[in-house]
């Protein structure tokens, strides 16, 4: 069904990275989801209310929830596609991501009553009459839950949308919960045995789980979590396709929401060559990246030597250095300042966030072995820097 509306109300569809068309799509599914999801409570109250079931009637309410959860992802998607404007000049597509973060919520609050309302089932319980016409509800909803998880993750991927992820991740929830509904049914026909409310219990608690896990993942961008590899490893091949770039480091990622990236980086450049050359490669290359990646780009120009054999010695032994102290530690803006009576050797350390050893005591050992392995007449004057993201490699010297 959601294809054929798709094929049908949206043109385009394949350009997924126009904001419009993944308004589009967000919206479509939104609607769907209002729609199925009443459909679901009142076919469930209904049923609920005849066969005198608590989980039943409980699961009837969490499908309101979820029309009310489509709600907010279809307004989300709305005010997220509204334009830049001199307040939110890089948009509003994080609004996409509170909004996937307030269904996820919906869904902790659905889990937390529902295992209220099972235990108080468990204290006092109360005989269910469960017949074939329930069992076919159930059954019915269990199959459009499968239905909605399915095409709300296919095109929350295709779309990457963590809002539309999360609403997948409710449909499972929703399927496993109504499950375990029908199941409770069954056994209480066939045994006699009362497990509505244990049954609850156990619903609430797989549901709360599933919001955890949802409340997570839109909540992460919210607070500014890592790139992805694959993205930062497409950064990382575009700048150093460039012949004069020659290393790349403290990179940046912002993403102000889904196709709303602004990346800042440092490119490491010979010292030696044409500034205006230089320049134009950077040009080139933060176009590059905003037509291959749909983002814009900032880079900063770092000269450092190349071809002075002394400088580039004193390079590589202070690389050795810092590999036999540990191989995570990577170094960049390397620069040699020599006086009368000592040499200053100028560098930037990138450690991870949760290394053991602390910042200053890294720099001191560091600074110790330099001494032993160059002599007294060279000091190692350090900044240290976390990593903002993983990085295969940060320089192509020597290529």
């Amino acid at each position: 069904m959601v294809t054929i509306l798709v094929n049908l109300l949206i043109h385009n569809k394949d350009d997924v990275k126009n904001p419009a068309v993944r308004q589009q799509y967000g919206m479509l599914c939104g609607t769907v989801g209002i729609f199925l999801n009443i459909l679901l409570f009142l076919g469930k109250f209904i049923t609920g209310a005849v066969s005198n079931s608590i989980s039943i009637t409980a699961d009837a309410f969490n499908n309101l929830s979820d029309a009310g959860s489509s709600c907010v992802t279809l307004v989300g998607f709305k005010m997220a596609g509204a334009k830049p404007d001199v307040g939110h000049p890089f948009g509003h597509g994080r609004i996409e991501y509170i909004a996937g973060l307030i269904v996820s919520g919906a869904i902790l609050l659905m889990a937390v009553e529902l295992v209220r309302t099972s235990v108080d089932k468990i204290i006092r319980p109360q005989p269910v009459e469960f017949q074939a016409a329930t069992a076919l509800v159930l059954l019915l909803s269990i199959l459009v839950k499968i239905y909605m998880a399915y095409y709300n993750y296919r095109i929350g991927k295709k779309v990457d949308s963590a809002a539309m992820r999360a609403t997948a991740t409710d449909s499972l929830s929703d399927t496993c919960a109504t499950t375990a509904v029908l199941l409770a049914g069954i056994v209480g026909k066939v045994t006699g045995l009362q497990i509505d409310g244990y049954c609850g219990v156990l619903v609430g608690i797989f549901i709360l789980c599933a919001g955890i896990s949802a409340a997570k993942e839109t909540l992460d961008p919210l607070l500014g979590q890592a790139p992805e590899e694959t993205l930062v490893h497409q950064i990382e091949e575009i700048v150093l396709s460039q012949e004069e770039i020659c290393g790349i480091h403290d990179l940046l990622v912002h993403d102000y929401g889904p196709g709303r990236l602004m990346i800042s980086l440092h490119a490491e450049v010979p010292a030696e060559g044409n500034i205006l050359k230089l320049h134009d490669a950077i040009d080139n290359t933060e176009a590059e990246l905003r037509r291959k990646l749909n983002c814009d780009a900032v880079i900063h120009m770092d000269p450092v030597v190349t071809k002075d054999k002394q400088v580039l010695s004193l390079k590589q032994n202070m690389e050795e250095i810092i590999r036999s102290i540990d191989p995570v530690i990577s170094m960049h803006d390397f620069r040699a300042v020599k006086g009368p009576t000592h040499t200053n050797l100028i560098f930037d350390i990138v450690v991870p966030y949760e290394y053991k050893i602390s910042d200053d005591a890294l720099a001191r050992q560091i600074q110790g072995r330099t001494k032993e392995k160059l002599g007294e007449g060279y000091f190692a004057v350090i900044q240290v820097d976390k990593a903002f993201c993983k990085m295969e490699k940060t320089s192509t010297l020597g290529r």
